[in-house]
């Protein structure tokens, strides 16, 4: 079944205000550096002291519990183990994959859970879309999905993950894109608690596509600006404290 935030009229674009930043980290950023920086952009956003950015990275390979992480699921602690304080569950990060982390102030767009979740979800749907990949919600399963009719009728991949937290109404954590991750290193986990085995995980280069992280980034960014409005490179000075 189709999830009914397919009907949502996606789109959250700020009423006022400077363009959010968007800043692209080289590297690998260390879990515990992002939360950080998160929390200290996030209140520095409520407080009016900053403007809103979006934050892409990559992370060295980790998993992450969200608050409604159950023991059970975490099958083997291959990697480092951190409690993000997002919503969901168990999820994994890793070079190959893009992370997003998005610290936008609702109040100056709409304070709407819900049109939130729905618009991160178009936005990677649209953003798969350039790649001639079909992206799709589902009614009882967060994230972008597959389907995988050659590994067997009913078979789907998640293919991006979303999770995210307010405070103040300003989000944090964000959306997670399989580019080309090491896809066994998810068996760690059950991924957000899906445990069906028809249900498992894929990237754009395990579909036999294979972009590099600089054109999705670019499809990304490109795709943003329609539905939450116009982005600018920040100034090397304001962006220092996020150096990774």
């Amino acid at each position: 079944m189709v999830n009914e935030r397919e009907y949502l009229t996606p789109g959250l674009e700020a009423k006022s205000g400077v363009p959010a930043a968007w800043r692209v980290s080289e590297g690998r950023v260390a879990y515990p550096d992002a939360l950080a920086a998160m929390e200290a952009r996030a209140a520095a956003i409520a407080d009016g002291r900053a403007s809103e950015l979006v934050w892409l990275l990559e992370h060295p390979p980790l998993y992450t519990a969200g608050t409604s992480a159950v023991e059970r699921d975490l099958r083997e602690a291959r990697f480092p183990v951190f409690a993000a304080g997002r919503g969901g569950q168990f999820t994994y990060h890793g070079p190959g994959q893009r992370v997003v982390y998005l610290m936008l102030d609702l109040k100056r767009r709409t304070p709407d859970v819900r049109r939130y979740v729905a618009t991160l979800e178009e936005w990677l749907i649209r953003t798969l879309a350039a790649f001639n990949v079909r992206g799709e919600r589902r009614d009882d399963r967060i994230g972008v999905w597959v389907r995988r009719p050659d590994k067997g009728a009913g078979f789907e991949d998640k293919i991006a993950a979303i999770g995210i937290r307010l405070k103040r109404w300003v989000s944090l954590h964000g959306v997670s894109l399989n580019v080309e991750p090491v896809l066994s290193h998810f068996s760690g986990i059950v991924p957000c608690g899906v445990a069906d085995p028809r249900y498992g995980v894929t990237s754009l280069v395990d579909l036999g596509l294979p972009v590099t992280m600089a054109e999705v980034d670019a499809a990304l960014r490109r795709e943003f600006e329609p539905l939450f409005g116009p982005t600018m490179e920040p100034p090397a000075s304001v962006e220092a404290s996020l150096s990774a």
